[in-house]
């Protein structure tokens, strides 16, 4: 990936206390990091650095609106971003064994001769975990604003016939219910 300077901070020559940037997140930061399952990206990321002695922590906190996909009707949804998210980074002689052996996803090391922080990949992952793993319009009913209603009506056509029909996935196993209680008798 290429270097994009605006997401460098130049963090020593950075007085110790906090820190803020912001920074316009559009579908154009993206296109480097391939297809995502979103698309119409405008989000807002407010970073406040504050720097230490010995270490850094950084408040990411992202918030704006995208686009996906409804899981449930397959109509496009917008969707609003509101998370935060906090890192603490810290310098070491071998960041990158450090790094690999550090259990809190949340301490990131660096080398003790760096002078410049990128970012980008911090704020392209945040983004991505801001996007709720089940992506479904708000409404129970599936009544809301952007529903399908082609979907909704094929659903609870589906949802109707699958109440009048008996599950037989777990009608084998009644057998095995009596077996159980004998079994136990025997060791008890």
């Amino acid at each position: 990936m290429s270097s994009r300077r605006e997401y460098e901070i130049a963090f020593v020559g950075l007085k110790p206390g906090a820190h803020e940037f912001d920074y316009e997140i559009t579908q154009k930061f993206f296109e480097e990091y391939g297809d995502q399952d979103f698309w119409d990206c405008n989000a807002t990321v407010k970073l406040v650095l504050e720097k230490t002695a010995n270490f850094m922590i950084l408040r990411f906190q992202v918030g704006g609106t995208l686009k996906v996909v409804c899981d449930r009707c397959s109509s496009n949804l917008p969707l609003g971003l509101f998370e935060d998210f906090t890192v603490t980074i810290k310098s070491a002689e071998n960041p990158e064994e450090m790094n690999d052996t550090e259990e809190d996803p949340d301490v990131f090391y660096i080398s003790r001769g760096e002078s410049h922080l990128n970012v980008a990949p911090m704020i392209y992952e945040f983004v991505n975990l801001s996007v709720p793993m089940q992506k479904e319009c708000e409404y129970e009913n599936m009544d809301g604003p952007h529903c399908d209603e082609a979907a909704r009506e094929v659903l609870n056509r589906m949802k109707e016939d699958a109440a009048g029909k008996e599950n037989t996935l777990w009608k084998g196993l009644e057998k095995f219910k009596g077996l159980e209680s004998e079994d136990e008798k025997l060791m008890g």
